[in-house]
């Protein structure tokens, strides 16, 4: 049992959870490299983490944003300086996603390049 589980996490933190899309069309889905990007980030290979996922960054990255602003505005009674601005920062996620997924698969089909080799 602890053997069965020692491999299942290495398969997770190398390989990341397989894909159907992928499997199906050979082409990367618009999460591939996301559970490799969050372990990698976790352990501190920032660069790397954005190459396999940048959304995975962006969120970190805006939930300490909006957690300082919102920490400061309540802090130095300024509501003003917690402008929390949701819909731009959804906006600006989903098109991380998509000029990901598509400049991830022009890689693959285009030019033979794969973005997100297994983490050895």
């Amino acid at each position: 049992m602890v053997e069965t589980l020692k491999v299942l996490w290495q398969i997770v933190t190398e390989r990341g959870i397989p894909c159907p899309f992928q499997f199906l069309t050979g082409l990367y889905c618009p999460g591939c490299g996301g559970t490799r990007a969050v372990w990698l980030l976790l352990t501190g290979h920032v660069l790397l983490s954005i190459q396999y996922h940048p959304l995975v960054f962006y969120t970190a990255l805006m939930a300490v944003v909006e957690f300082v602003g919102y920490w400061l505005a309540k802090k130095l009674r300024r509501p003003g300086l917690y402008l929390g601005r949701y819909g731009l920062v959804v906006s600006v996620g989903v098109a991380i996603v998509l000029v990901n997924w598509i400049f991830k698969n022009y890689m693959l089909v285009a030019r033979g390049v794969d973005l997100l080799p297994p983490l050895s």
